[in-house]
């Protein structure tokens, strides 16, 4: 978990090697079917580029899928999923059907003024459309309104992890193995 900008998709793979399990991105599936001209990319470019998030039931059934693939045997790491409180819910009833717990759930913070320099930069890199001031902004709003609240649920689960953001990549990967790894008896 954690605002845009904050490094999940960078952490998410490292983890993903670290672990050796799979990360599964909501947000490159989107990427992809976007980039692929799919019925389902053109949906999802209506809902980005306005900075909306794509619907639940849309993200919900694309997880569910990913989740009862092979590859997960050995655990997975969620990035961009769940995003608000009806997901959870989802990815609840997703997991008890699977079988399967969560061993922890991360969160990444960061000042929100060093969320919008990141993004920005992103954009630039990237040149990705959907990164916007606007839409940089509304996604924000959206992650501060729906997703912070998140955090708050799990942590009275004992889940959640909270890891700083900010600092060299090398060095937030090594605060988040440091938390994980008590979790995984390793």
């Amino acid at each position: 978990m954690g605002p845009q900008g904050a490094g999940k998709g960078t952490q998410a793979a490292r983890l993903a090697e670290t672990y050796d399990i799979p990360a599964i991105s909501t947000g490159d599936i989107f990427r992809a079917n976007i980039k692929g001209g799919t019925e389902l990319g053109r949906l999802v470019q209506e809902y980005t580029a306005k900075g909306d998030l794509v619907p639940d039931e849309v993200t919900n059934a694309m997880v569910r899928d990913r989740l009862a693939q092979d590859d997960v045997a050995s655990g997975f790491i969620l990035d961009g999923y769940p995003r608000n409180a009806a997901q959870v819910v989802e990815l609840d009833g997703i997991l008890a059907d699977l079988g399967v717990a969560l061993d922890g759930v991360l969160e990444l913070t960061a000042d929100r003024a060093e969320l919008l320099e990141r993004m920005r930069k992103r954009a630039e890199i990237e040149g990705r459309e959907d990164d916007t001031d606007e839409a940089i902004a509304r996604r924000l709003d959206i992650y501060a309104e729906q997703t912070a609240p998140l955090a708050d649920a799990y942590a009275a689960r004992d889940l959640l992890i909270q890891v700083d953001g900010i600092g060299e990549v090398e060095e937030i990967t090594g605060r988040l193995v440091a938390e994980l790894n008590p979790r995984l008896g390793v």
